[in-house]
């Protein structure tokens, strides 16, 4: 009989590709990764890893046999969430990211609703950017990854996971109170040609955007400075050293001598909450995101679904008020973007 630990075991390495990802991902130690795959080996009766430089690959039959564990682990998954759904209980661990505006400004709420009203769930969250919550979440490391695209530059999500919108997040544009523009009650992106801009890192999802954006618009940006946190960006155009752009969501309070100043084109980025096929049913991923989308509706207006508010009635295909029920397909449900995957 196979042991199931020791198949997720060999599961983490052919997702994360080495034993020191794998073992992050399990939160174990590499020893004890190393020590579950020989007693594997020994299990089956075949090498299931062989040496490749420094690190590790996995064999023919390593490759075979971690196929079958993602499909043994996904019907293991799925027979859990049905229990967890059939005893109808909030309970057990919840393992939760979001990039870190949407940490700042809809975790405190949300966690602290779930904490008050479920005391038997445990909450772990972290900070991660949007491209790492999803690869989380894929991997099985998170239940949970709060996520963001733009309304010009959509999100790619793998096949196997379900999204659900929080709220459309409104953004403008950040000055220095001394800009000559900072009077204005709009501005085209146009009109800031010549300004250094103050952006995201390199590679990361929102700065790729910005520089999407600004190129359609004829402005070939300058790049002056590169931050990750959005408060990091207002203070340094306080000190009037650029502008940038600035959404809504965990903006407050703003640093002196910035104003913000709407856009033309009325930006805006999508929020949203994305988790496994294969645990759908799970009642504490449904607590979760109700409690999200609770959190999104304090956030200076309502959270949005399909572009309509959700004001506690139910919406099409679910339950309770913004609560997604598996399967289901219409407006207002939660998309999923394939069928589960193996």
């Amino acid at each position: 009989m196979l042991n199931l630990e020791r198949l997720r075991t060999l599961d983490a390495l052919a997702r994360h590709g080495s034993v020191s990802g794998a073992a992050e991902g399990l939160h174990i130690t590499t020893s004890a990764v190393s020590q579950q795959m020989a007693k594997l080996e020994r299990e089956v009766g075949q090498r299931l890893l062989a040496k490749h430089g420094r690190g590790v690959r996995l064999t023919d039959a390593g490759r075979l046999l971690a196929e079958h564990a993602a499909r043994i682990l996904s019907q293991v998954e799925l027979a859990q969430a049905d229990l967890e759904a059939q005893r109808g209980q909030v309970a057990g661990e919840l393992r939760i990211s979001a990039f870190p505006t949407a940490a700042r400004g809809l975790f405190p709420a949300a966690l602290a609703e779930l904490k008050e009203r479920h005391p038997a769930l445990r909450v772990r969250s972290r900070e991660l950017e949007p491209e790492n919550g999803i690869r989380g979440v894929v991997r099985g490391d998170l239940d949970l990854a709060v996520v963001l695209d733009w309304y010009n530059k959509p999100m790619p999500l793998p096949d196997g996971l379900v999204k659900a919108l929080l709220l459309d997040d409104p953004a403008d544009v950040a000055l220095p109170a001394a800009h000559p523009l900072a009077g204005r009650d709009e501005i085209d992106l146009a009109e800031l040609a010549e300004d250094e801009w103050i952006t995201w890192g390199e590679g990361e999802f929102c700065h790729e955007w910005l520089m999407f954006t600004l190129r359609s618009k004829g402005v070939e940006p300058i790049v002056a400075h590169r931050a990750a946190e959005s408060h990091t960006q207002l203070n340094l155009v306080a000190a009037g050293l650029g502008v940038c752009v600035a959404p809504l969501l965990g903006r407050d309070p703003l640093p002196g001598g910035v104003v913000t100043v709407p856009l033309r084109q009325r930006v805006r980025r999508h929020v949203f909450v994305v988790w496994r096929a294969d645990a759908d049913r799970r009642p504490s991923i449904r607590a979760a995101v109700r409690a999200l989308r609770a959190a999104g509706e304090r956030v200076g207006g309502a959270a949005l679904v399909d572009g309509a508010p959700v004001d506690g009635a139910p919406v099409d295909g679910s339950s309770e008020a913004g609560v997604p029920q598996a399967g289901a397909t219409e407006p207002g449900a939660p998309v999923r973007t394939a069928a589960t995957a193996s």
